[in-house]
């Protein structure tokens, strides 16, 4: 219920979590109660009575909007103080403030203005600034002056904002996934013509150079190409982030190519390809892109991995040629070998050159 007493000075109630407290500011034409809700595990709508001169404004009007404003602006500032909001966290806003919050506030002026014959609304641009200011003393100085209250408050709005939040991830993951599940595959994928899975294969290359080295080289009847640009997101890190994890641009092309979701709704009947192979370069950093990239397969993917449809591709170390041989090692002791069984009177000269990039 809203506590709605109306005295001769300017009367703020707020209930609290357990508790109603008051602050008094001595302005006749204005009272705005004030209560929150007593629960802070259930999200409450916001309700708000305006009435400026006892003519109750459904739209509100601008002594609702200088009251917002002071009422936000003064939990900031107290919540900052008390270090319950850190340097490095977002303010609250309106609306973690305002959550469950109702509260009448009645303003006195001579000459009203409303928009509209039906006086819904108030217009009159003066009244923000002095509702802003009355409020945000008043409540200011009640705050500092109850700590323990204030911080209630101050934790149920931090209760409101992470709810926020959480709500915002998880509408835009089914908005991902919801584009995930069309028909629509990633631009730098280069398809096949061959459309049942069991004889289509998926190349995932390192690199937009070696993507288009590998369409160059590829059937393509059968052989699709995906280049991946960079590093991914390493998902052991995040994994109770799903949110973070489809907001990566190329583990989104990834599940786009292999069309089968990702996560709890990965449906291995749907694998546009029952070949995908892992293809990145033999050095360091091409064993870094196929561990990050195994790891999100194993962790989103796994039925990918169980019903033996992916494969690593190994590319040479070295190519070695003399004369018109070509060899290959895939290893710094193969090549050594290599090089001993070639005859010193090896004419032209023999040439060792890492493969790693080609």
């Amino acid at each position: 219920m809203v506590v709605s007493q109306i005295s001769c000075g300017m009367t703020t109630a707020i209930v609290g979590c357990c508790s109603l407290f008051r602050f008094t500011t001595r302005r006749p034409w204005m009272t705005p109660p004030l209560r929150w809700p007593c629960s802070t595990t259930t999200a409450m709508p916001s309700r708000f009575i305006h009435m400026p001169i006892c003519i109750k404004t459904p739209d509100g009007g601008t002594h609702l909007t200088g009251f917002r404003s002071a009422l936000t602006r003064v939990i900031n500032d107290f919540a900052r103080k008390q270090g319950q909001l850190k340097d490095d966290q977002a303010n609250l806003i309106g609306d973690d403030v305002r959550e469950g919050l109702a509260a009448a506030v009645s303003v006195k002026l001579t000459s009203p203005q409303f928009e509209g014959q039906t006086k819904h609304k108030l217009g009159n641009p003066e009244v923000r600034g002095i509702v802003e200011s009355v409020v945000g003393e008043g409540l200011a100085r009640y705050l500092e002056e109850n700590p323990t209250e204030g911080r209630r408050v101050v934790d149920k709005c931090l209760t409101s904002q992470k709810a926020r939040e959480a709500a915002k991830r998880a509408r835009d993951l089914v908005i991902r996934k919801n584009a995930l599940d069309g028909s629509s595959l990633p631009g730098k994928l280069a398809d096949c013509a061959e459309r049942d899975p069991a004889k289509s294969e998926l190349y995932i290359v390192e690199g937009e150079s070696a993507g288009g080295s590998a369409k160059m080289g590829r059937d393509r009847h059968f052989q699709a190409i995906l280049p991946l640009k960079g590093k991914i997101l390493n998902v052991e890190r995040v994994l109770q982030q799903p949110d973070k994890i489809l907001g990566h641009e190329e583990i989104r092309a990834m599940v786009a190519a292999v069309g089968a979701g990702e996560g709890e709704d990965f449906d291995p009947s749907k694998v546009r390809y029952h070949k995908v192979i892992i293809m990145t370069d033999a050095d360091v950093d091409g064993s870094h892109i196929r561990t990050l990239i195994l790891t999100f397969l194993y962790r989103r993917m796994r039925s990918l991995i169980d019903s033996g449809y992916l494969y690593i591709a190994q590319p040479p170390l070295y190519r070695i040629q003399y004369g018109r041989r070509v060899e290959y090692a895939y290893t710094e002791e193969q090549k050594d070998e290599l090089l001993a069984k070639i005859p010193v009177s090896a004419v032209p000269p023999c040439s060792a050159i890492k493969a790693s990039a080609r």
